[in-house]
C-alpha cells in the first residue's frame, strides 16, 4: 500500500495505514520521512479531513496519530466552525465530551493520558468559545454536576474551568472580537456561584492531594475577576491559611492565591479583610521560615520547593505592600510591617537576578513614597501619587511629622537597603572593562540589555535612598572605600560595585556635600591607582575613576582645576596598553567635553590660554597610541568644544589648528596619488586616506556649519579621489565578480567612497542658513561625479550611502533641488529597482535607502513627480506598491507613508490633476491595501494600513473625486462613487474570503464608511474583522501594537515628568545643555 492512500477521501480511512504514515514520520529517515511529512500535511489541509477525526481518535494506536487528528479538528473550529451544519457541530461537541469523560473517569487513565487529555481540554475550550452560552447554555451546570460523581473527573473538570478562565479573561483580547469577549466574561461571572460552590466543597472536604492542587490552581485563575463577595464574605481566606498554607505540598499555590487576593482593588468596607489576610499570612510565614535565616548563604541548600516558596513569598510581600502599605501601617502591629521588609531585605541578598528584580521593583516604589512624604507632605496632587503609597497614603498624623515618623520607623530598613543596593550593583553601560570567566580583565563588546535596564532601576533606588539620608549614604560609601584602601575588602568586584554606586547618585546630594564627598572619593581612587601594581588592577581602577568623573559634570564645571586634572589623567589613560582603558578614556573625554565644553574654550584664571589651545598643540602626542576609531572619538570631543565657540573667526582658527595633522596627511597622500599612478594599489595608503576622511566626518558632526572652510579645502580632491577609486572598484568587481568586494584593497577604497558621502551628508544636515551656498557650490560637482558613477557601477559596487546622502540633500534643500530631481531619478531609480525587485531581501540597505529617498521627494518636491511621463510615474507607483508588500516592517511602513502623503498631495492639487490620479490608481491602490491588510505576514503595518484606508473612504464620501471611479457604461446611471465603492469592497472581500457571509461583509463595509472620520473607531472596526479571518488565527499582538505603544509612551512621559522633579534622577548625560 502507498503512503498516499490516506489522501483518497472517496473511501474509508485505513487507520492502520495512517498509523504507519505517522510512524514513518517520527521513526523513518531520508526521502521516506519527507514523503510522510508531505502526505500528512496534505491530509491535514484537505477540506474534508475533519470528517475522519472521530475514527482517528477512536481507533488509532499511536498517540501521535491522535494528536494529528486533534490538530485537524482545532483548525476546523478556528477557521470553519460556523459554516458547517448545526447537527455536525453538535456531533463534534458531544464526541469530544465523551472522549474526555472516558479518559478522565479513573485515576490511572487521568495520569497516563495527561498530555492527550490536556489537548482534548483545549479543543473543548475552543468549542466553548464558539458555542457557549448561546448554543450550550447548560455547560456550567453539566460540568459541576458531573464533577460530583467522580473524583478523577472532578479534577479534570477543574483543569477545563482553569483553561476557560484563561481564554476568556487573559487571552481573549487577541483572539476574539470585543463584543464576544464581553459576552463571555459576563456569562462566566453570572454562572460563577455554581463553580464557587464546587471549589469550596472540594477545598473543605477533599483529601486527595492532586484534586486539591487542581482546585487551588483553578481558583487562582478565578481570583482576579470573581465578585469580591466570594472572596471576602466567605471563609475562603482562613480556609486557605489553616488548611493549605503551611503544608509543603500546597503552600506554593496557596501563597499565590493569597498574593492574587492581595493585589485586588476593593473599597474601604474590605479593609479589615486585607488586614486579616496580611496578619494570617505573616503568622504562617514566621512558622515556615524564620526571618533570621540567612537566605543568601543557604540558597543552594534549599530544595526546589523551598526556593519556589521564597520566590512566591517575595511576590506576596511586594504585591501586597505595593497595594496596601498605608493600610497595614495604620492597623497592623508595626513590628510585623518591619518584619515583612526584613524578609524582603534577606531575599534581596540572594544571588538570583530575577528574584532580585522582583524585590527591586518594590523597593523603588517604597523609597519613592518615603521621599515624596518628606519633600511635600501636604501636596496631595503631586505626580508621586502614581505611587500606591505616596502622599495620599500617610498615617493619620499626616504632614511633616507623619512623614518623619515613617522615615524613623524604617531607618534601619533603609540603611540595610543601602548596603544591599551597593552589593547588588550591576555594570553601567558606560563601563567597558569587564572580568571574563577566566578572571581576566577584558574589553566588553556586547552590551546586555537586561543589565542596562537593571542598572537604571538600581540607580533610581540609590537616588531616593540618598535623598532620604545623604549623610548615611556618604558614610556607608566612604567606609566601604576605606576598606578598599586598606585592602581589608579589596577585590575588583567590590571596588566596581562601590564605584558604580558612587557614580549613580550624581546630583542627589547638595553641591557642598557632593564636593566634599567627591574630593575624598576621587583622591582616594587616584592614590589607589598610583599605588597598585599589575596591568589588570590598574585597568579596573582606571575604569572606575573614569566612570565616576564622567557622572559628575556639575562638580567638574564648578572646579576648573579638578576638571583640568581629570582631563590630563584621561590623556594619560589614552596611552595605557589595555584597549578597554583607552576606549573608556576617549568615551569619558567626549562625555566631559559635551557637558563642560565652554570651560575649555575660555581662558580660565591663572591660565595662559584657553585649554583647548593646549589640547590642539598636543594632539599628536595625545593620540599617538590610539586606534583609528579612538582617534575619531577624540576629534569629535574636541569638535564639541570648538562648536561651542561663538566667535566665527576664532572658531575657524581652532578648526584649522585641530585639522592641521590630518590635513598634512591628506595633502601628502593626494600629492603622492597625483605623482604615482599606482599609489592607490597600496592598501595601507588607501586605509590611511579613509581614516583621514573619518576624522573629518567625526569633527564635522560636532562642529556643524563652522566646518565649511575645512570641507572647501579638501572638497575637489575628495571627489576626484571618489571617482578614481570608484572606477577601480567597478572594474575589479566586473572582472572578478562579487567576491572582489571582499578584497582588502577594494574594501578600503569603498571606505573612501562611503566617508566622502558621509561627510557631505553630515555637513548638509547642519548647514543651516548656508543652504543656498551649498546648493550652488557643493551640489553641482557632487552630482556631476556621484550620479553618473552610481548609474554606471555594477550592482555590487554601488554604495547605499549615495541614496542616504541624496535623501539628506533633498530633505534639507527642499524646493531648491526640485529642478534636479529628474537627474537624480534618471541616475538611481531604475538601476536600484533592478537590484531589489527580484525578492524582498537582497541589498537591504539600498532597498531602505531608495524608498526613503522616494518618500522625501514626494514630501519636499512633489511638483517634480507631476513632471514625470505617464510611464515613469506608473513605475514610481509600482515601486511604492512593491514597498508595501515587503515583510520588513520599515520598508512596508515607508511605502504606506508615501501612499498616505501622496494621496494628501493629490487632494491638495488642481482638480484635473487630482481626478486624473484617482481615476487611474484609486481602485488598484484599494486592492493592494486590502491585500496587505488581510495578509497575516503584514500585521505590523496594521496602523498605517488603517490610516490609508480611512483617508481613501473619506475622500470618496466628501466628493473630492468628481469623476467616476467606474466605467459608466457598465453600471446604472444614478450610481455614485460612494455607492459603487460599497459594492466593490463587498465583492472584493467576498472573492478573497468565501467563508464569510454576505451579511458579515456588508456590515464591515458599512462600518468603513461610517467610521471614516473617526480613526479610533475605524481601527477597532477593522481589527474585529481581521480577528474573524482564518488567515489571522494565531498571534495577533501586532494588531494591539497601537495600544501598547500609547501605554509605553504615556508611561515614559509620566516617568520623565516625575524624574525631572527629583534632583539627580536624570542622568547627567541625558540632561539638556545649559547655555
Amino acid at each position: 500500500m502507498s503512503l498516499q492512500d490516506i489522501l483518497d477521501f472517496s473511501k474509508e480511512l485505513d487507520i492502520g495505514q495512517l498509523d504507519n504514515v505517522v510512524n514513518t514520520l517520527y521513526q523513518g529517515k531520508g526521502q521516506e520521512q519527507q514523503l510522510a511529512q508531505q502526505v500528512l500535511t496534505q491530509f491535514e489541509d484537505h477540506p474534508d479531513s475533519w470528517t475522519r477525526v472521530d475514527k482517528i481518535l477512536s481507533e488509532a494506536n499511536l498517540i501521535q496519530t491522535k494528536f494529528i487528528g486533534l490538530q485537524v479538528l482545532e483548525k476546523l473550529i478556528q477557521t470553519r466552525w460556523n459554516i458547517i451544519q448545526p447537527e455536525q457541530r453538535t456531533g463534534i461537541k458531544n464526541f469530544i465530551v465523551s472522549i474526555i469523560v472516558k479518559n478522565s473517569s479513573d485515576e490511572q487513565s487521568l495520569r497516563s493520558q495527561k498530555l492527550y487529555l490536556n489537548k482534548l481540554n483545549l479543543i473543548l475550550v475552543q468549542i466553548l468559545k464558539q458555542e457557549w452560552p448561546h448554543n450550550w447554555p447548560s455547560f456550567i451546570p453539566e460540568l459541576v454536576s458531573s464533577s460530583k460523581t467522580n473524583l478523577s473527573l472532578c479534577e479534570n473538570n477543574m483543569t477545563i474551568l482553569k483553561l476557560l478562565s484563561e481564554e476568556v479573561f487573559d487571552y481573549s483580547a487577541e483572539q476574539m472580537v470585543q463584543a464576544k469577549t464581553k459576552n463571555l466574561k459576563n456569562q462566566m461571572c453570572g454562572e460563577f456561584s455554581e463553580i464557587y460552590q464546587l471549589c469550596s466543597e472540594v477545598l473543605e472536604k477533599a483529601t486527595q492531594p492532586k484534586l486539591i492542587l487542581a482546585t487551588l490552581e483553578t481558583l487562582l485563575r478565578f481570583l482576579s475577576w470573581v465578585p469580591l463577595g466570594y472572596i471576602f464574605e466567605t471563609g475562603l481566606i482562613p480556609n486557605l491559611k489553616t488548611r493549605f498554607l503551611e503544608k509543603p505540598e500546597t503552600q506554593n499555590v496557596t501563597i499565590k492565591c493569597l498574593t492574587e487576593i492581595g493585589s485586588l482593588k476593593a473599597g474601604p468596607e474590605y479593609n479589615d479583610k486585607f488586614v486579616s489576610l496580611f496578619s494570617l499570612t505573616m503568622e504562617s510565614i514566621k512558622n515556615i521560615i524564620p526571618v533570621k535565616t540567612n537566605f543568601a548563604e543557604n540558597w543552594d541548600e534549599f530544595t526546589d520547593q523551598q526556593q519556589e516558596f521564597i520566590q512566591n513569598m517575595a511576590i506576596f510581600f511586594t504585591t501586597f505592600l505595593t497595594n496596601h502599605l498605608q493600610l497595614v501601617e495604620k492597623q497592623v502591629d508595626p513590628q510585623d510591617v518591619i518584619l515583612a521588609h526584613q524578609y524582603l531585605l534577606r531575599i534581596s541578598e540572594i544571588d538570583e537576578r530575577e528574584l532580585f528584580k522582583v524585590c527591586l521593583d518594590y523597593w523603588n516604589i517604597f523609597v519613592r513614597g518615603l521621599y515624596e512624604d518628606l519633600v511635600s507632605p501636604r501636596d496631595k496632587t503631586s505626580m508621586f501619587n502614581m505611587s500606591p503609597f505616596g502622599t495620599a497614603n500617610l498615617q493619620p498624623n499626616s504632614g511633616a511629622n507623619g512623614a518623619q515618623a515613617r522615615h524613623v520607623m524604617y531607618s534601619e530598613i533603609l540603611t540595610g537597603l543601602r548596603y544591599v543596593m551597593i552589593r547588588r550593583m550591576v555594570k553601567p553601560e558606560e563601563v567597558l572593562i569587564v572580568e571574563n570567566d577566566d578572571g581576566e580583565i577584558v574589553r566588553e563588546f556586547i552590551k546586555e540589555t537586561d543589565t542596562i535596564t537593571l542598572y537604571k532601576a538600581e540607580r533610581e533606588c540609590l537616588i531616593f535612598l540618598t535623598h532620604l539620608d545623604s549623610s548615611d549614604m556618604e558614610n556607608i560609601m566612604l567606609d566601604k572605600l576605606s576598606r578598599q584602601m586598606d585592602r581589608s575588602e579589596w577585590s575588583w568586584n567590590n571596588l566596581n560595585k562601590l564605584c558604580w554606586a558612587v557614580g549613580s547618585i550624581s546630583g542627589a546630594m547638595d553641591e557642598n556635600q557632593e564636593r566634599r564627598f567627591l574630593v575624598v572619593t576621587i583622591k582616594d581612587l587616584l592614590n589607589l591607582c598610583e599605588n597598585s601594581r599589575g596591568k589588570d588592577n590598574k585597568a579596573v581602577i582606571a575604569a572606575n575613576i573614569m566612570y565616576v568623573v564622567g557622572q559628575y559634570p556639575r562638580f567638574l564645571k564648578a572646579h576648573w582645576k579638578f576638571l583640568k586634572t581629570v582631563t590630563n589623567k584621561l590623556f594619560e589613560f589614552m596611552h595605557e596598553m589595555h584597549e578597554g582603558v583607552r576606549d573608556m578614556a576617549c568615551d569619558t573625554f567626549i562625555k566631559i567635553s559635551q557637558k563642560c565644553k565652554r570651560h575649555f574654550i575660555v581662558q580660565q584664571p591663572d591660565e595662559e590660554c584657553p585649554f583647548i589651545e593646549e589640547i590642539i598643540d598636543s594632539v599628536a602626542q595625545i593620540t599617538s597610541d590610539l586606534e583609528p576609531q579612538q582617534v575619531n572619538t577624540f576629534y569629535e570631543a574636541v569638535g564639541c568644544m570648538i562648536g561651542a565657540q561663538p566667535n566665527p573667526e576664532i572658531q575657524q582658527e581652532l578648526v584649522t589648528g585641530i585639522m592641521q595633522l590630518p590635513n598634512s596627511m591628506w595633502s601628502k597622500a593626494v600629492n603622492a596619488a597625483k605623482q604615482n599612478a599606482n599609489f592607490l594599489d597600496d592598501t595601507d595608503a588607501v586605509k590611511a586616506m579613509g581614516n583621514v576622511l573619518k576624522i573629518n566626518v567625526s569633527t564635522c558632526s560636532a562642529i556643524g556649519k563652522g566646518f565649511l572652510g575645512q570641507i572647501g579645502m579638501i572638497y575637489n580632491d575628495m571627489l576626484s579621489l571618489y571617482k578614481a577609486v570608484s572606477e577601480i572598484i567597478s572594474s575589479t568587481v566586473a572582472k572578478d565578480g562579487e567576491v572582489a568586494t571582499r578584497y582588502p584593497r577594494i574594501r578600503s577604497m569603498r571606505i573612501i567612497k562611503k566617508e566622502t558621502l558621509r561627510l557631505v551628508d553630515v555637513y548638509v544636515k547642519d548647514c543651516g542658513d548656508e543652504v543656498h551656498a551649498v546648493n550652488q557650490n557643493m551640489i553641482p560637482l557632487l552630482f556631476e561625479i556621484v550620479l553618473p558613477d552610481y548609474a554606471s557601477n555594477v550592482a555590487p559596487a554601488r554604495e547605499a550611502e549615495v541614496l542616504r546622502t541624496l535623501t539628506t540633500i533633498v530633505g534639507t534643500m527642499g524646493t531648491l533641488i526640485t529642478e534636479r530631481i529628474p537627474a537624480i531619478l534618471d541616475s538611481i531609480f531604475q538601476c536600484t529597482l533592478d537590484m531589489i525587485n527580484k525578492d524582498f531581501s537582497e541589498y537591504p540597505e539600498h532597498r531602505a535607502g531608495l524608498f526613503d529617498l522616494l518618500r522625501v521627494i514626494n514630501k519636499k518636491c512633489f511638483s517634480a513627480l507631476l513632471g514625470l511621463s505617464q510611464q515613469e510615474f506608473k513605475l514610481f507607483m509600482d515601486s511604492i506598491i512593491w514597498a508595501i508588500k515587503h515583510t520588513m516592517r520599515d520598508i512596508a511602513d515607508t511605502g504606506l507613508n508615501i501612499i498616505l502623503e501622496m494621496i494628501n498631495n493629490f487632494v491638495s492639487s488642481d482638480e484635473a490633476v487630482r481626478n486624473a490620479f484617482f481615476q487611474s490608481y484609486f481602485l488598484s491602490l484599494l486592492q493592494d491595501i486590502f491585500y496587505v491588510l488581510t495578509d497575516s505576514s503584514h500585521k505590523s503595518g496594521y496602523k498605517l494600513q488603517c490610516m490609508v484606508l480611512a483617508r481613501m473612504f473619506q475622500i470618496v464620501e466628501t466628493n473630492q473625486i468628481t469623476v467616476p471611479l467606474f466605467d459608466p457604461s457598465q453600471v446604472d446611471a444614478s450610481t455614485t462613487n460612494s455607492t459603487f465603492l460599497r459594492q466593490y469592497v463587498v465583492d472584493l472581500l467576498s472573492s478573497g474570503f468565501p467563508n464569510l457571509t454576505q451579511r458579515q461583509l456588508t456590515v464591515f463595509t458599512e462600518g468603513l464608511f461610517e467610521y471614516k472620520t473617526d480613526y479610533e473607531k475605524f481601527r477597532l472596526h477593522v481589527r474585529d474583522f481581521l480577528i474573524q479571518l482564518k488567515e489571522f488565527a494565531g498571534d495577533n499582538t501586532e494588531l494591539y501594537l497601537i495600544e501598547t505603544e500609547r501605554e509605553l509612551e504615556s508611561k515614559k512621559t509620566a516617568e520623565l515628568k516625575a524624574a525631572m522633579q527629583v534632583p539627580g534622577m536624570i542622568k547627567p548625560s541625558d540632561m539638556e545643555e545649559e547655555d
